[in-house]
């Protein structure tokens, strides 16, 4: 993938079923706005430890997005998650210690109610952090309006973009059950979405 800082957003999130539709939100917002989302998915080589996919995909970002809502466990007497939290550190770590371009980095938090993050990391407290309820169409808005105030400074409404991400959610259907033969667009992996995402913009375009 051809490297550009000043497009790059890395991703921060869970990737569990329960969490898909958020993550697909969230990375049609980045490219409906012309930027490449980046996440971990990106690369499965086996022989690559996770640690360092996060340290270069952060080292090649401007711009992060770190959603924290999961850091609750689901059972008792199960850990907190924290993986979120960890990379958000390493971001918010990169953008203050390691000076040159990383100084202009910009971080998206996310969190699924307001104040919630105080229970386990009462450091944030003070930070512009933005709620989703789990409501897709509340992310799509969420990152909209964080890429329009940080960047581009105007741009198309909330609305617009969640109106163009069903269109292409009906697009999406009939590519891969139709012409694929897939069973499901549940099955499709998220990476091969997001190409999926840039074909339809291109499609569009013409």
């Amino acid at each position: 993938m051809p490297l550009n800082f000043e497009r790059n957003i890395f991703i921060n999130c869970p990737f569990d079923e329960d969490y898909r539709g958020l993550l697909m939100g969230i990375a049609f917002t980045i490219i409906y706005f012309g930027y490449e989302p980046r996440l971990t998915l990106e690369n499965v080589d086996s022989a690559e430890a996770r640690i360092n996919k996060i340290l270069k995909l952060v080292s090649e970002s401007k711009f992060g997005i770190h959603d924290i809502s999961r850091m609750v466990s689901a059972n008792k007497g199960e850990y907190y998650r924290i993986n979120m939290p960890f990379e958000l550190g390493i971001d918010f770590g990169c953008k203050k210690l390691k000076g040159g371009k990383w100084a202009k980095k910009k971080i998206l938090i996310l969190e699924k109610e307001k104040f919630g993050y105080q229970k386990a990391i009462s450091d944030l407290s003070g930070f512009d952090i933005k709620y989703h309820e789990n409501e897709v169409m509340q992310v799509v808005f969420a990152v909209r309006d964080w890429i329009i105030v940080e960047e581009l400074k105007n741009g198309d409404s909330g609305k617009k973009v969640w109106d163009s991400f069903n269109e292409f959610h009906a697009y999406l259907h009939d590519v891969v059950i139709e012409k694929e033969g897939h069973e499901s667009v549940d099955e499709i992996q998220i990476s091969e979405i997001i190409h999926h995402m840039k074909d339809w913009f291109k499609y569009k375009s013409n």
